[in-house]
């Protein structure tokens, strides 16, 4: 009996031991999952805060990339030849949009600040008139309240003969009368105020202020004054030359 006492003894001896070693493996356990977890935890939250640092550098790039675009500088494309031959046809300019003043975006040009305004030989880019959505660049040859006419392809403004236009080009001899286009010949016309006579430097193939009329200073989006790339799409080439040449 006694024997059979000790045995029972014993063996919860033994057996107790191993419930407690099985619970304190249990928690064991438990106390390393939230180790693991907590060494895991930061690493998340630095994920987190990488992905969110790099949303907000994204935002504010577009932001700034929109801004600069609206009120200072923007990148424009030549897709025809009627500013040969100083502008090619493959030619990408930056315009300038805040020499002329700081205009309200989706305001029909409603200027803020007031700086200049355009001025004979300036290259500018504008909404063409007769479609506003379409962009046309041309040199500005009179301002408001100057005249201008055009004599067998020979330019007058304010009555006096204009000779100092090394940009201007004529490639057809032939000259039109005015009774059928007023592209030679042009009777005395009277710019109106806020206004703008332009032309293109390629003057025998420009569709110019000879053909439809006066350009709004409110139309006026910018000075060009830059080509920073240019491509010979029929050589299939880049035209490095003409890179970083500031237009006049």
């Amino acid at each position: 009996m006694t024997l059979n006492d000790t045995t029972y003894l014993d063996a919860n001896k033994t057996t107790e031991p191993n419930v407690d070693k099985i619970e304190n493996t249990e928690n064991i356990k438990a106390q390393k999952c939230n180790k693991v977890e907590k060494i895991k935890n930061p690493k998340i939250e630095s994920k987190k805060s990488a992905i969110r640092e790099n949303i907000e550098a994204i935002v504010i790039a577009v932001i700034l990339a929109l801004f600069i675009r609206t009120f200072v500088v923007q990148a424009f494309k030549i897709p025809s030849g009627s500013m040969l031959d100083t502008l090619l046809i493959g030619d990408h300019i930056l315009v300038n949009k805040f020499i002329y003043g700081v205009k309200l975006p989706f305001t029909d040009g409603y200027t803020l600040i007031p700086l200049k305004d355009p001025a004979r030989k300036d290259i500018v880019v504008f909404k063409y008139p007769e479609d506003p959505d379409k962009d046309f660049i041309k040199r500005v040859v009179a301002v408001g309240g100057d005249t201008v006419q055009i004599k067998d392809k020979k330019l007058y403004v304010n009555d006096e003969l204009q000779e100092d236009e090394p940009y201007a080009v004529y490639k057809d001899s032939s000259i039109i009368p005015g009774s059928f286009t007023t592209r030679d010949n042009l009777p005395l016309t009277k710019v109106p105020e806020h206004s703008l006579f332009v032309m293109g430097d390629n003057r025998d193939n420009s569709h110019d202020s000879r053909f439809w009329g006066f350009v709004d200073l409110k139309a006026v989006r910018g000075k060009a004054f830059l080509i920073y790339w240019s491509w010979d799409s029929e050589k299939f080439g880049v035209r490095w030359s003409r890179i970083g040449d500031i237009l006049k």
